[in-house]
């Protein structure tokens, strides 16, 4: 299907009243390109797996919006312009001009692939469905991953260190629990790596099918994992779904906080002595959650870094 696309040209400081303002017009979504950068407090809320290098931040943004080919835009166009104008009278919101052009749904989906290649995580091959495995790499572990727009790639260092712990741990005999699970790509890696069965958990509904497709993509046989939606910190039904000193593993990349609530519910979760792999921390926040697993009766075993982040793995005593 052909869209119509509109970018606005207006102020980075601008946006959150322009957007409204575009809302208020009935523009139902906008897309926004600016180079202002990630806040500390926005790098602890997100890991970022697929970040394009951006221009020094010249205050401007473009706010892109999208119209099906049929639909009356200039009527569209004329109440977002109205808009402008009321904005105009109290405040700067800069150029103001709006530039037209045509493109395609299958655009806006697939333009993000640009950044995502295959990489290696040792002697993990980690490679998405639009690349061929080249014969020098047939004798690697080869992951297959399309993370699609929601999740990971295992590109960013907290996977990365979870990669490595695993390798270290994973037996035949490993149940594992892959708390925030997203693609898979923790569990799918321990499943490659000989394990039993894996359970992943996300609050994220987006997570089933997305795992689906990657288990899919690597062969791996029916029934060797599940996935269970929801949040197993605060809903029982979860909790019990999940089930009692089950797993030999627990793998946990998400941010430090979640991790201090997750940890003294996890350990109920993991047989004596049991694995669990934690990542997500920024260098900074290390102590927070080395202080919540002693707290919750586990021994940290290894501590391991790369970058500004760390991955904790502790054992629960046997």
């Amino acid at each position: 299907m052909k869209y119509h696309k509109f970018t606005l040209k207006t102020l980075a400081e601008a946006e959150d009243i322009v957007i409204s303002a575009l809302a208020d017009a009935g523009v139902e979504g906008v897309e926004i390109e600016d180079n202002v950068p990630l806040s500390e407090s926005d790098k602890q809320q997100m890991f970022v797996d697929i970040l394009p290098q951006t221009a020094p931040d010249d205050g401007v943004a473009y706010l892109s919006f999208y119209v099906e080919e049929g639909v009356e835009k200039e009527e569209l166009i004329a109440r977002v312009k109205e808009e402008l104008d009321g904005l105009r009278a109290f405040m700067d919101i800069g150029d103001g001009t709006i530039t037209e052009s045509q493109t395609e749904d299958k655009d806006w989906i697939n333009n993000w692939k640009q950044y995502f290649h295959q990489f290696y995580v040792d002697d993990m091959l980690i490679i998405p469905s639009w690349e061929e495995v080249k014969p020098e790499d047939w004798d690697k572990m080869i992951i297959h991953i399309d993370p699609g727009t929601a999740f990971g790639t295992g590109m960013h260092e907290t996977t990365q260190l979870c990669l490595r712990q695993l390798k270290k741990y994973v037996t035949e005999q490993t149940e594992l629990l892959d708390v925030g699970t997203g693609s898979g790509i923790l569990s799918i890696a321990a499943l490659k790596l000989g394990a039993k069965h894996a359970l992943g958990i996300d609050l994220d509904p987006c997570a089933i099918s997305a795992v689906e497709e990657n288990l899919q993509a690597n062969d791996i046989p029916d029934g060797s994992m599940d996935v269970l939606l929801g949040n197993i910190i605060s809903d029982p039904a979860v909790q019990e779904r999940a089930g009692a000193e089950k797993y030999d593993i627990v793998v946990a990349n998400i941010l430090a906080e979640v991790l201090v609530e997750l940890t003294p519910v996890v350990v109920d979760h993991m047989k004596p002595g049991g694995i669990y792999i934690t990542s997500g921390i920024l260098d900074v926040r290390e102590e927070m959650v080395v202080q919540a697993v002693k707290e919750a009766g586990l021994a940290v075993v290894e501590v391991t870094r790369q970058g500004e982040w760390v991955s904790v793995t502790a054992r629960k005593n046997g």
